[in-house]
């Protein structure tokens, strides 16, 4: 359960914590909160002084019909600002959400340590290729669709046991090519309905079978405050909720908006633990 980051050894067996930073205008919860610098660099701080363990830059909106945008325009957000980062916080180590191996080679280079991966490889045939030769920890998300359609009407016959499918392909495919570091992400809200993403997190434990670490990515999602009828600003509460329920069941990884609350809900479990 540890991952390589640069040749820092990351512990997973301690639930670690993964913080946001969306550099896009239309993110679902902070899109175009981040704007200049100063905004990024005192968001960014906070995230690691409350105690998160990653970071992880997103320049491609994956919202529900979210607008597409180019690789160039993609790059053009993220590679500025992991330099930044890099200059400010030397020590941090990024993880880049992108579905493109280009973005990923590119960006690797730039200095980030992990590609967290939405599409799981289906989205660009290169992309196992490309974090094989890069060896670098890979994030394996399953989407059902792509952002455009995800959402406009997920089927399946046993979501729980086809996803644990998907991975165990992924993971072979991924295995061939000797890559080390593989972590899952079930992809809650990603070609999901609302019952689907819980019953994920009811048997999230069933894919610890795969022998891989697991992230989870729950914070302010519509699973929650369209559950509760509330707004993405009030589903805080619901986040850490989901969040517990999700470390009881075997999460490695936390991906939250919300980082000192995230560290709280892994201290109250390791201490019940």
């Amino acid at each position: 359960m540890t991952i390589n980051c640069k040749g820092n050894l990351v512990d997973l067996s301690s639930p670690k914590v993964m913080g946001i930073l969306n550099i896009t205008p239309d993110s679902f919860y902070d899109g175009g909160a981040y704007k200049n610098e100063s905004e990024i660099l005192n968001q960014v701080e906070k995230m690691l002084l409350d105690g998160a363990t990653f970071i992880d830059v997103g320049a491609y909106s994956s919202r529900p019909g979210a607008q597409h945008i180019s690789e160039e325009e993609e790059l053009k957000r993220s590679l500025p600002v992991i330099n930044l980062l890099l200059q400010y916080f030397p020590e941090i180590i990024i993880s880049v959400d992108t579905f493109r191996s280009k973005v990923a080679k590119e960006t690797i280079n730039a200095g980030a340590a992990l590609i967290n991966d939405i599409s799981g490889g289906k989205m660009d045939e290169n992309m196992f290729a490309t974090v094989s030769k890069l060896q670098v920890p890979y994030i394996l998300m399953h989407m059902l669709g792509t952002p455009q359609n995800m959402q406009q009407n997920p089927v399946y016959e046993n979501v729980t046991k086809e996803i644990i499918s998907f991975f165990a392909a992924q993971i072979y495919k991924l295995r061939q090519l000797k890559l080390n570091d593989v972590v899952i992400d079930v992809g809650f809200g990603f070609g999901k309905t609302i019952d689907h993403n819980f019953e994920l997190l009811k048997n999230l434990a069933l894919f610890k079978s795969l022998d891989v670490p697991i992230l989870t990515g729950v914070s302010r999602k519509s699973m929650l405050y369209k559950t509760l009828d509330i707004s993405t600003q009030e589903a805080l509460n619901a986040t850490t909720s989901a969040n517990t329920i999700a470390l009881l069941n075997g999460a490695n990884i936390l991906r939250v908006h919300d980082v000192k609350e995230a560290v709280e809900a892994v201290k109250i479990v390791h201490k019940v633990q």
